[in-house]
């Protein structure tokens, strides 16, 4: 199924959340309002506000608080992306020009500052506290996530557990905070919400896990393997597989290759070779599947309706998309 079809159950609710995004970003300073003028035209597949719509979908009616919750978890995720590119210096997101390129740093973390500043606003003016205590977490986990690779991929010698702790806090934090926001927007059961910010986490995780995967090339869709982590000396899932189950020595020369080497193309395609043969692609298709069977599992707890059945979709869309 595609993105289109996975749409269909709450097709009109996210033009509805498109308006109130927009309303939300609105401000007095002209400046401000070109800015997020941009930012509104060059939005991505909805990926986020459709977890918060078909959550809320599946267990009730969507309400005013829905598309408030929708709209909460999109500030958030632009304001992470607006600061993301002043960090890693990239001056390009999905084909157009990021914000710091076109109107500098300053501009660019002020930007970010105000839309986290609209998200905080959104919760207190409707005294929605509990959606603000999720979305508060989320900022926290996501922050706290990307400091902790930081501080692990300069020694290039973390374990399988730290890597799920941190793509946990860095990627699935903010699916865990879609799911359990548009459940609390229906005015869900805490029990339910949890269930559902479960469900979250192990999309997530399956999620960022196909993102490693693109690094080797994983597919034949996907054509050649990109090894834009192994240039950034990123450790993910199959390399961190790949270098525990190796000999102390070949361990050794792949970590000197990534650290001294790593902008060489072909040095590059030695360590993603050494990743394939030694079955790291292999191991983490395998715990990528398990992830999906855990969401998958944790949906069928609840009413089949067409909302749950595009949750499904979309989680298998999750794993075999192609970008």
């Amino acid at each position: 199924m595609n993105p289109k079809d996975i749409k269909k159950p709450v097709e009109q609710e996210l033009k509805t959340f498109e308006t109130f995004f927009k309303q939300s970003l609105k401000s007095r300073v002209p400046l401000l309002q070109k800015i997020t003028q941009y930012i509104v035209k060059r939005k991505g597949k909805q990926m986020r506000p459709l977890f918060v719509l078909l959550t809320a979908k599946m267990l009730g009616e969507i309400t005013e608080k829905s598309y408030r919750a929708a709209s909460l978890i999109e500030l958030l995720h632009t304001a992470t992306l607006v600061h993301d590119d002043v960090v890693d210096d990239a001056y390009q997101r999905r084909g157009f020009f990021s914000i710091n390129a076109l109107w500098k740093n300053k501009i660019a973390v002020l930007v970010g500052d105000f839309l986290l500043s609209r998200t905080l606003l959104l919760s207190v003016e409707n005294r929605e506290l509990d959606q603000l205590e999720v979305v508060s977490n989320a900022v926290k986990e996501m922050s706290e996530g990307e400091l902790l690779q930081i501080e692990k991929t300069r020694g290039l010698n973390f374990s399988e557990d730290i890597y799920f702790e941190i793509i946990r806090q860095k990627t699935a934090s903010l699916i865990h905070a879609c799911c359990k926001s548009g459940a609390i927007s229906v005015g869900a059961t805490k029990e339910v919400v949890n269930k559902l910010g479960e469900f979250g986490t192990a999309v997530g995780i399956a999620f960022q896990i196909k993102d490693d995967l693109f690094d080797f090339g994983s597919d034949t869709k996907i054509g050649k393997p990109t090894g834009i982590d192994i240039k950034e000396k990123k450790l993910t899932l199959p390399l961190i597989y790949a270098l525990n189950t190796a000999e102390k020595k070949v361990r050794k020369e792949i970590v000197r290759k990534i650290k001294k080497h790593n902008t060489k193309p072909k040095k590059v395609k030695e360590v993603i070779d050494f990743v394939w043969q030694s079955g790291g692609v292999e191991y983490a298709k395998k715990r990528m599947l398990e992830f999906r069977d855990t969401a998958l599992a944790i949906l069928q707890e609840f009413p089949q309706n067409d909302a749950r059945n595009s949750l499904e979709e979309l989680v298998n869309y999750s794993i075999s998309r192609e970008k």
